[in-house]
C-alpha cells in the first residue's frame, strides 16, 4: 500500500485536494492531510471525514511565520517519520519540502500564485516537480509542468461538483430569489506585502449599492466594520461553494473566490492591486468570466457594477461563456491522481493520462 501525505497551507488547499485523494484511495493508496489550524481549515477537514493531523496553530504576521518555521518543520519531520509517505504533495511548502529531502521521498508541488517568490525562495530547491495551469506566468524550469486546467477545476469541475439547492432555504432566500456575494480579505498573507483592495468606505458604499437591488451576503477574512456586521454570513464553510454557484453577482478582493465564481458562471468582479497580474485571472479575463479593477480604478468598478446590475441576462450569459470555457480545460482532479498514481512513468516525455492526450507540457528529461 502506497502512502501520500497532503500538506493543507489553506482551507482552499482541502478543496484542491480531496477528490485527488479519493480518486488515489480508490487504487489503494493510504493518505493523510497534515494542516495548521487556521481559519476554517479543520472544519473541512472535518466534514469530508478526511484523515488529518495538526501541526499547530498558525502564525499571524509575516515575521511570526517566518520566526516559527523551525517549530512547525520539526513538527512536520515527527508527523512524516511516523507515517512513512511514499510522496509528498504541497502548494510549494517547505515544510513538506524540508521532509521530503531529509526522508529522501519525492515531493509533487503545485501553485498557482506568482507572487510568492520569498515562499518558492525556500521552498523550490526541495521540490521535485511544480506542477501549474498552462495560463501561469512564471517559469520554473527543468521542474515544471503544465497542464490545460486550473486549481479551482479540481473542485468545481461539474465532474466534481453539484451545488445543493438546500442552501437558500438555509440562507432564508426564496428559490429564485437574488442575491451577491462580497468577499473582503485580511491583506495579512505573505504574498500580499504592499498590496491593497478595497478602502473601508467603498466596503459600505458597495454593500449599499448591492443591498438596494437584492440581498447581500458578506465572507470576510477580517473584523468587518459595525455597519456591515448585518451582512455576514453563516454558512457551514463545505456549504460555500454552493452559496456562490446560486449568487447573482460577485464583488470582492479575494482572487480565489473570483476564480471560483467564474468557474461556476457566477459574473465576478475583482478588486486587487495585484491579482490582475496573476495568469489565471488574465486567461479567466479573456472568456469574460472575470473582470478585475486596481483599487485606484474604483470607479471604472462601479460604473461596470452598475451595468451588470441594470442587466437582466447577466447570470444566462456568465453560465454559456462557463461552458466555452470548459470545453478547453480538464477534470484537474483526474489529471492529478494520475499523475501522482503513475508516479515518476509520468514524468516520461510523451506520457499521457488514461483520459486524455498531450495534457501535460512535456518534460524535458535529463540528456
Amino acid at each position: 500500500m502506497k502512502k501520500i501525505l497532503i500538506e493543507i497551507g489553506h482551507p482552499a488547499h482541502v478543496h484542491q485536494f480531496k477528490n485527488m485523494y479519493w480518486e488515489l484511495e480508490k487504487n489503494g493508496w493510504q493518505g493523510l492531510f497534515v494542516t495548521k489550524d487556521k481559519e476554517c481549515a479543520i472544519d473541512l477537514l472535518k466534514a469530508y471525514k478526511l484523515p488529518y493531523k495538526v501541526l499547530g496553530l498558525t502564525r499571524s504576521g509575516i515575521v511570526s511565520k517566518i520566526i516559527s518555521l523551525p517549530y512547525f518543520a520539526t513538527k512536520m519531520f515527527k508527523v512524516a517519520t511516523s507515517f512513512k509517505p511514499d510522496v509528498f504533495v504541497s502548494r510549494v511548502s517547505p515544510l513538506s519540502g524540508w521532509s521530503s529531502f531529509l526522508l529522501r521521498k519525492p515531493h509533487i508541488t503545485f501553485t498557482d500564485t506568482e507572487n510568492v517568490r520569498l515562499m518558492d525562495f525556500f521552498s523550490e530547491p526541495f521540490a521535485d516537480v511544480v506542477l501549474t495551469s498552462d495560463s501561469y506566468l512564471r517559469n520554473h524550469g527543468r521542474k515544471h509542468i503544465r497542464y490545460p486546467g486550473y486549481h479551482e477545476l479540481a473542485y468545481l469541475h461539474p465532474n466534481r461538483f453539484t451545488p445543493n439547492s438546500s442552501v437558500m432555504s438555509k440562507l432564508g432566500l426564496l428559490e429564485d430569489e437574488r442575491y451577491a456575494i462580497i468577499r473582503f480579505v485580511a491583506w495579512n498573507a505573505h504574498h500580499d506585502i504592499g498590496q491593497s483592495g478595497i478602502s473601508n468606505d467603498n466596503r459600505i458604499r458597495l454593500t449599499e449599492i448591492l443591498s438596494s437591488q437584492m440581498k447581500v451576503y458578506i465572507t470576510s477574512e477580517a473584523d468587518l466594520p459595525y455597519e456591515l456586521k448585518k451582512y455576514q454570513i453563516n454558512i457551514a464553510p463545505e456549504e460555500m461553494h454552493s452559496v456562490l454557484s446560486f449568487a447573482q453577482i460577485y464583488v470582492g478582493e479575494s482572487p480565489t473566490m473570483a476564480e471560483e465564481c467564474a468557474v461556476l458562471g457566477v459574473p465576478s468582479i475583482l478588486v486587487s492591486s495585484w491579482a490582475g497580474e496573476t495568469g489565471v485571472i488574465k486567461d479567466l479575463e479573456k472568456y469574460n468570466l472575470v473582470r478585475c479593477f486596481h483599487p485606484s480604478d474604483i470607479d471604472s468598478m462601479y460604473s461596470l457594477l452598475a451595468q451588470y446590475l441594470h442587466d437582466p441576462g447577466i447570470k444566462t450569459s456568465h453560465l454559456r461563456l462557463k461552458n466555452q470555457m470548459l470545453n478547453h480545460r480538464i477534470d484537474v482532479s483526474e489529471f492529478m491522481a494520475w499523475f501522482i498514481n503513475d508516479y515518476p512513468n509520468s514524468l516520461r516525455k510523451g506520457s499521457v493520462s488514461k483520459v486524455g492526450v498531450n495534457w501535460i507540457h512535456p518534460y524535458e528529461e535529463k540528456g
